[in-house]
Parts: C-alpha cells; sequence; structure tokens
C-alpha cells in the first residue's frame, strides 16, 4: 500500500485469546464492521450479538451498562426515562424536595408536550395517596434522600401507593448510591454516574436502571435523542466503579463522625444527616439503607456564605460524591423556581450549607469546619 492508503488501513494487531487484557480496552470507534452483508442484517435484526454504531451500543458503554445494572439488582441501565415512558394527557407527582433541573424538565419541559403534573411535599404522605387515588398518574418521580435536606421517603409506602393506582416509581438514587434501595419495588432508578460512581469530577454521565422490559420501552428513544456516552467517558466511569466501595465506604464514616461534630457546635442551629438519631426519619433510614451516604447539611445562625467563603478543605462547588469535600450555600441553591408555600417544603435558606464529605482525613475537615464555624462567630442554639 502507498502512504495514504496504509495510514487509513493500519496493521491489525490480534491480541491472542489466552494472552486477555487485565484492563478492559477503550473501543474508541464510531463504527463497527462485520465481513458479510448477512451478519450486519442480522445484527440489525436482532438475531445476534455484535455492534455497528455506537450510538446505539458500544462494548465500553455496554460493560459499564452491565456493571450499574447488577449493582443496583436490575436487568438492564439507559440514559433516559421520563420523555420515554410519559406522552402527551399523562400525568406526572413530584416533590419540592428534589433536584431543580428535574423539577424544570417535568415542569417546563413535558409540560410543553400536554403532560401535567402535581408537586407536593415528600413528606405529605396522605396527600401522596390522594392524588393518587384521585387522578390516573403514569410516573411517581422522587428522591431519597431528598437534596438538599436529606429527607428519607419511606419507599415501601410509595410503592405501594404507586402499585395500588398503577403508577411507575422513578428513584433518583444518587444520594444513596448504587448498593441501596435494590430491595424494594422500585420500577425506574435514575442516577448521576457523574457524582459517587465516578468519584473524581472529571466525566459526566447520567444512567437509568430498570426491568428490561422498561428498558427496551425506552431503548429506541435513547438513540434518537442522543442520549448515548462516549467510550472515553464510559471507560473513566468504569475505572472509578472499582474504588466505589471504598470510596463511599469511607466518605460515609467521614459524615457521620463530621455529622456528630457539628451537632454539638453552638453555631449550627441544625444538622441534618439521616444517620443521626436526632433525624426525624432515622428509624426508616436505619431499616432502608445499608449506609446513611455521604451528605450532611446544616442550618447556621446566620447568613451561610461566610461560613462557605472561611472553610479551607471545603471547595465551593455545586456538584457532590467526588474524593475532595464540597460545600455548596443556600445563597446558591436558592429554588427561585419555588413558590412560597413550596420553598417552606423544600426547607432551603439562605442559613443552609450543604456538606459532600470527601475522603480526607476526617480530623482535618473537623479542624477546618471548627476555625470556619469561629470566624463566623459564636451564637447560642
Amino acid at each position: 500500500m502507498k502512504p495514504p492508503t496504509r495510514v487509513n488501513h493500519p496493521p491489525a494487531v490480534d491480541v491472542p485469546p489466552d494472552n486477555r487484557p487485565l484492563v478492559a480496552p477503550i473501543y474508541q470507534s464510531v463504527k463497527f464492521t462485520f465481513d458479510s452483508v448477512a451478519e450486519s442484517e442480522r445484527e440489525s435484526r436482532g438475531q445476534r450479538e455484535g455492534f455497528q454504531y455506537s450510538r446505539v451500543a458500544n462494548p465500553t458503554l455496554r460493560q459499564l451498562e452491565l456493571t450499574v445494572a447488577e449493582l443496583q439488582g436490575r436487568d438492564a441501565a439507559a440514559n433516559l426515562a421520563m420523555l420515554s415512558l410519559c406522552k402527551q394527557g399523562d400525568h406526572v407527582l413530584m416533590f419540592a424536595e428534589m433536584y431543580q433541573p428535574t423539577r424544570y424538565m417535568i415542569r417546563r419541559v413535558l409540560s410543553r408536550y400536554g403532560i401535567a403534573h402535581t408537586m407536593l411535599s415528600i413528606e405529605d404522605v396522605a396527600g401522596i395517596e390522594r392524588t393518587l387515588a384521585e387522578r390516573p398518574t403514569r410516573l411517581i418521580v422522587f428522591e431519597s434522600p431528598t437534596n438538599p435536606l436529606l429527607k428519607v421517603a419511606s419507599l415501601e409506602r410509595m410503592t405501594a401507593a404507586a402499585r395500588a393506582h398503577g403508577a411507575l416509581t422513578l428513584l433518583d438514587n444518587t444520594f444513596a448510591g448504587f448498593h441501596n434501595h435494590g430491595q424494594f419495588d422500585i420500577d425506574i432508578f435514575a442516577h448521576s454516574l457523574t457524582k459517587y460512581a465516578s468519584g473524581h469530577g472529571d466525566v459526566m454521565g447520567g444512567a437509568v436502571i430498570a426491568r428490561k422490559e422498561l428498558i427496551d420501552a425506552m431503548h429506541t428513544d435513547s438513540i434518537i435523542l442522543g442520549a448515548t456516552l462516549d467510550p472515553h467517558t464510559a471507560f473513566m466511569i468504569q475505572r472509578g466503579l472499582k474504588t466505589y466501595p471504598l470510596r463511599y465506604e469511607r466518605q460515609c464514616a467521614n459524615a457521620l463522625q463530621l455529622a456528630t461534630f457539628l451537632e454539638a457546635q453552638p453555631q449550627v442551629a441544625r444538622v441534618s444527616y439521616p444517620g443521626l438519631p436526632s433525624h426525624p426519619q432515622y428509624a426508616l433510614a436505619v431499616a432502608q439503607m445499608h449506609e446513611f451516604g455521604a451528605m450532611v447539611t446544616i442550618e447556621l445562625h446566620e447568613d451561610a456564605a461566610r461560613f462557605s467563603e472561611a472553610l479551607q478543605l471545603f471547595a465551593i462547588s455545586a456538584s457532590l460524591g467526588s474524593t475532595e469535600s464540597l460545600v455548596w450555600p443556600g445563597r446558591l441553591i436558592n429554588p427561585r423556581d419555588l413558590s412560597a408555600q413550596e420553598r417552606q417544603w423544600a426547607g432551603i435558606s439562605e442559613r443552609t450549607a450543604r456538606l459532600s464529605i470527601g475522603i480526607e482525613d476526617a480530623d482535618d475537615l473537623i479542624e477546618d469546619l471548627q476555625q470556619a464555624l469561629t470566624t463566623c462567630g459564636t451564637a447560642s442554639k
């Protein structure tokens, strides 16, 4: 071959079957080929395993999908849910205590397509059951623990109410982690892979994990709408998952230690952490969760901005779940899309600070919290 041809058709390097790489390679290719048209047709019809186009499927991404599905105790994973499972005329039940972009998706995007919604507080159990009884509901979208006040929903009661009225449940399980809540009758789990799965704050992604029949119903829409991770991102997240159990265990242990410390400080009016006996749903968290998460939310006696700026090891950042500790003050969480009543349900004020606890030494983090609280001055509880 002449050089222009050779550089586009380089020599193949075949790895012997008994000489596999210890780490799976990144299949950084958009396109895959078969030796015959017939085999390509068979793959397109689902009659054989294989890959053709990475928008549809890629071996690196497939490995990640299989991993997170098994961690959550379900059959399969995809990247899309609400748009695929709802149609014009459907109704969605949602809650004020949830991630703001999720609220936007339901209230602004789905509403354009004739999908109605009702928003309640996650603590309004009677309201949930009343809404389901009064109005046919396609989907219940919720979090547990919630962002950022860490309220814990009764998953058994929520799923039972949904089943009784023919609704699907979609739980954003990011805060709890892949190893939590798989024992409950949740139809669909959503995870931000950007957070604990990756764990290093250097890639973005998301996953929807569910039974195979629900994933099959979402699959084509996911392809058409382009909700597909590129192979390198999938590889980075798969690599992050290798240390996920170790990181999460350390982060949870740190979180409990820091929450216990903060609860004893006079500058702190309230500490929200499901692992503290003072948490309103502590008994429920113990019954439902293996660990209590790595998020701690506090309410100070003054504006949390000054406290956040005084911290030296906690970076002011919107994300969470990374190895380094982060803080996000109430001014930046401020739910401007909520009414006065809905803001009361959400429970966020300018005195709120959400802490994402990392894997640093707990004593160093406590020392940093102490100096920041001292900088802010002393106030009585």
